[in-house]
């Protein structure tokens, strides 16, 4: 690649794009809510929030200085990420509250980026992200749910013209904004019938001595205030 390719790449990374219609940014929004309500559609499309979900553990474990062993998502849409460094303190904290939290937030964060006009700048982003994430991964079904994911934001961003990275962006955003809604009230609804009580609020209560239930409770703040933040950036409000 020359210099003046790799300026041009350069300038398309960090450039800026036009907005699109009103209509595609509300109909990409209705898009992922059908695909948060519908229960056949959400069991596969889940694994995306696993990914965020596990992604947000590695992600502050290693920031707190944590040494990240590896990560594990299974089909079940369930993951596992295992770190290692002191088993208490601030660190181990922000890890365990990381994980319910990053989906919404990584959501927050797509959205500042698509209203300011970075929909490529998003795009190779999120690939690079999920590069990183490839390396830490210790399963099978994990490594291949990475790598599909990945896959399809290289390719999307390479191969496809703007109007259709535009639309794909806007609903992965939307997606990651209301389907980190769903996984705190899966996880009430698990907790009042069936237990799982080893769930991240329950850790996060043995390592604060703050009640599970505030730590649900501010998974819900921090989702729906995100939901509301996020929407108002994509609906130009």
């Amino acid at each position: 690649m020359d210099s003046t390719n790799a300026a041009d790449l350069w300038d398309r990374v960090v450039g800026t794009q036009p907005d699109p219609t009103t209509w595609l940014v509300a109909a990409t929004g209705l898009v992922a809510l059908s695909v948060v309500v519908s229960q056949t559609a959400w069991r596969i499309a889940r694994n995306a929030i696993t990914i965020a979900h596990e992604g947000g553990h590695g992600l502050v474990a290693l920031l707190s200085g944590r040494r990240l062993d590896g990560i594990r998502l299974h089909s079940d849409t369930s993951g596992l990420t295992v770190s290692r460094g002191k088993p208490t303190g601030l660190g181990m904290i922000l890890t365990a509250a990381a994980g319910y939290t990053a989906p919404s937030l990584l959501g927050l964060a797509g959205a500042w980026l698509l209203a300011a006009g970075h929909i490529t700048a998003l795009l190779w982003g999120t690939t690079a992200l999920l590069a990183a994430m490839l390396i830490m991964i210790r399963n099978a079904y994990g490594v291949l749910t990475v790598v599909v994911s990945g896959g399809a934001f290289f390719l999307v961003s390479w191969l496809t013209e703007p109007d259709v990275q535009a639309a794909f962006a806007y609903v992965v955003v939307w997606f990651l904004l209301l389907g980190g809604v769903r996984p705190p009230f899966e996880l009430q609804r698990k907790r009042r019938y069936s237990g799982a009580y080893d769930s991240d609020p329950d850790q996060l209560a043995r390592l604060t001595n703050v009640p599970a239930a505030v730590w649900l409770l501010l998974f819900h703040v921090v989702s729906v205030s995100s939901l509301i933040g996020g929407g108002r950036w994509l609906l130009g409000v």
